[in-house]
């Protein structure tokens, strides 16, 4: 069964493509590298073979050091080693140690699809790292609109994407056969002093509407209008806006990696390790005396 199309590919790809020509300040693509990044340093081991998926072309530097050899999958205009879609990779099984991806993720229609093939281009005990907007991120602006359209058409359109729910991300890796599987998440607030700025924002990263049953036409000025008076601003008057990043881990499974005990073999009994005593279950306990 085919995935629900959620997002329109293909404006998706227009947007990336304006983006790269504006040159703009993606802050927040540098953050997310920065961080996988430091995570990376980390882990007591060098990696020989990375794939790196969609990370624009400015921020890969940041991630460049940290295999001895990359490819590069994306656009033409980003000059990737090989133009490819992240539903559709075409590599071997096994074919790298390291894959990356940085604020990319989150606008295919088949994520769970997407990391089964991570995993699958993945040798055993490669590690994957990602990171993808998620949770809360641009509530303030989904509120906002939704109350402006109802308020001067009647109804709300799709203005904002679903995001993952870090709570489900974990289950998405295992799922998709990750070891060791991690999800945690990063919030940045952005303080605007005015809401066409958050646009240009997002227009620099290419992140603006791509949803299939988007509106087609351009935002009037009346409901820009009605979509200022509804945007909850903060005590300095600015326009506050949320971008939870989801960072993702996983490891490919390997006979060397740690794995959980099975029920019943722990060797010590609670109650010793915390020096209490114990009780069974409908017993009473004594009172404590002072």
């Amino acid at each position: 069964m085919a995935p629900p199309r959620i997002f329109d590919r293909i404006a998706y790809r227009a947007r990336r493509r304006r983006a790269a020509l504006l040159n703009g300040d993606h802050f927040l693509a540098k953050e997310a590298a920065d961080q996988i990044a430091l995570r990376l340093v980390a882990v007591t081991r060098r990696f020989a073979r990375g794939l790196d998926l969609h990370s624009r072309a400015r921020i890969f530097p940041i991630l460049e050091p940290i295999a001895r050899s990359w490819v590069r999958t994306g656009y033409a205009w980003d000059a990737p080693t090989v133009i490819a879609d992240e539903e559709a990779l075409p590599f071997a099984d096994g074919s790298f140690d390291l894959v990356t991806s940085v604020l990319s993720l989150h606008s295919v229609n088949d994520l769970p699809g997407a990391l089964l093939q991570i995993r699958r281009v993945l040798k055993p005990d490669g590690l994957f790292m990602g990171a993808l907007f998620g949770g809360d991120t641009l509530k303030e602006l989904r509120l906002a609109f939704a109350a402006a359209e109802e308020a001067t058409l009647g109804g709300a359109s799709p203005r904002v994407a679903p995001f993952l729910d870090v709570r489900d991300a974990g289950g998405l890796l295992q799922r998709a056969g990750f070891a060791l599987p991690v999800a945690d998440v990063e919030r940045t607030v952005v303080h605007y002093r005015h809401l066409r700025s958050l646009f240009e924002d997002l227009r620099a990263l290419g992140e603006t509407n791509v949803l299939v049953h988007r509106r087609p036409s351009m935002i009037s000025n009346r409901i820009f209008g009605a979509l200022l008076g509804e945007y909850g601003l903060n005590d300095e008057g600015k326009f506050p806006a949320t971008f939870d990043i989801v960072y993702l881990t996983g490891w490919a499974p390997h006979e060397s990696q740690q794995k959980p005990l099975a029920p019943g073999s722990a060797q010590t009994r609670l109650a010793e390790a915390l020096g209490t005593v114990e009780q069974k279950a409908g017993d009473k306990v004594p009172p404590r005396k002072l």
